[in-house]
């Protein structure tokens, strides 16, 4: 449940960083743990049928490489949807990274409708997320993915060069 104006600051200083690919990740991870409620924050990305942990601010994790369909992440995948998980505790097939961990939200990095990754977002209290956190971290992944490798893409040239 972020604030406007908290969400504003955090898009907007991921938007003009300098950087690319697994440097922008992970300026974009430590920017999102300075919210409340944001405990853990991290992306996957997808290779093949699995998720691999890629940058992450927050407790190491066992989960470092998640089948697609399994836990609140794979469960994403499999679906093509984001997942606001009130409560961990009602998710059969949940893997948990932290007891502390209650509540949880995924959102979908996708570049057209390929799915490269996703950014999991743990939080310490139950019904920690809404509409307002998936709103601002789809615009984070609009972000992350038009800058998802560490080189841009080159122009293509044009006919008249």
């Amino acid at each position: 449940m972020v604030s406007t104006s908290e969400a504003l600051a955090i898009l907007h200083a991921v938007q003009v960083a300098p950087f690319r690919g697994a440097a922008l990740r992970k300026f974009a991870m430590e920017r999102l743990a300075e919210l409340p409620n944001y405990n853990w924050c991290g992306i996957y990305r997808l290779e093949g049928e699995e998720l691999i942990l890629d940058e992450f601010v927050g407790e190491a994790t066992d989960h470092t490489r998640i089948k697609v369909g399994v836990g609140v992440c794979g469960t994403a995948v499999a679906k093509n949807a984001n997942q606001v998980v009130d409560d961990v505790s009602q998710v059969g097939n949940y893997l948990a990274c932290s007891i502390k961990t209650k509540s949880e939200i995924v959102v979908l990095i996708r570049e057209g409708q390929t799915i490269l990754g996703q950014i999991d977002i743990d939080g310490h209290t139950p019904r920690a997320f809404d509409g307002t956190d998936e709103a601002l971290l789809n615009e984070i992944a609009v972000v992350l993915a038009d800058r998802w490798t560490e080189k841009a893409t080159p122009e293509p040239m044009s006919a008249t060069s």
